[in-house]
């Protein structure tokens, strides 16, 4: 009777040459979250040697083996063809969990959240990372600076951690494939909110993040971030959210 229990969660994680580290993000969901979660869909996007091999779960895990790396939004919107479940969580290989964190966020889902996330711990760090505001050339400007103010409610959530309800990631298409490296985390909780779903931030969860920031080290993935950026700037749903989110500004 158990195993025809309909759980509310599909899980997609992709590695990128990352199953070192995916297996112990897969052995932390089997211990704090298995109440939660359908399956897993993990996608292999490169080759790389099954470090999984012999790897015993009680969590279903169903692989994708792309014949050509794709990107993190084409990724993610092929494992949602296999989600049906309720909702869908977007999970970087180097999140850590100490808690079972996704049974109170789905206790805590608000009608109209589209969107769920606790805060994200870097590592040395004993307060969680700041809220992102608008993505704008300014903003990435001075977000390290001391005198930074940082929102108290997030203009958009990072896509390490994402907690989808699946009628709104349907409704918006997912992501969109033309922006990468962070773009298409911005895009898409644009394009929620300007559909009339919200995001939902539960402040006293937190998860660990192990950082790895291709983007800080290498001069290709940094000329890809900055390309994905200006397409971001460019879109309709950049300046139609820019609208949305100084009107709901002004009226906090």
């Amino acid at each position: 009777m158990q195993d025809q229990i309909r759980r509310p969660i599909t899980v997609s994680i992709v590695s990128h040459g990352q199953l070192g580290l995916i297996r112990p993000l897969l052995e932390q969901l089997e211990r704090f979250c298995l109440r939660s979660i359908e399956k897993v869909v993990l996608t292999v996007n490169v080759p790389e040697p099954d470090l999984l091999e012999g790897f015993n779960s009680c969590l279903p895990i169903e692989r994708i083996i792309n014949s050509r790396p794709q990107g993190f939004g084409a990724n993610h919107n092929a494992a949602f063809a296999r989600c049906e479940s309720d909702w869908f969580l977007v999970l970087n290989p180097d999140i850590r969990l100490a808690a079972d964190v996704l049974r109170e966020l789905l206790q805590r889902a608000a009608f109209r959240s589209g969107l769920l996330a606790p805060r994200i711990l870097e590592p040395g760090r004993n307060a969680p990372e700041p809220h992102r505001a608008l993505l704008t050339p300014r903003e990435i400007l001075c977000r390290h600076r001391a005198d930074y103010r940082a929102p108290v409610r997030p203009a958009w959530v990072p896509g390490m951690f994402m907690l989808l309800r699946a009628d709104a990631f349907r409704e918006i298409a997912g992501f969109d494939r033309r922006f990468y490296m962070y773009g298409e985390d911005f895009d898409l909780c644009a394009r929620l909110q300007l559909a009339g779903w919200r995001l939902q931030i539960v402040e006293h969860l937190h998860v660990g993040h192990e950082a790895q920031r291709a983007s800080r080290r290498a001069g290709r993935h940094l000329l890809w971030h900055f390309t994905s950026l200006a397409r971001v700037w460019c879109s309709q749903t950049f300046w139609k959210y820019r609208a949305q989110y100084r009107t709901r500004a002004m009226a906090d």
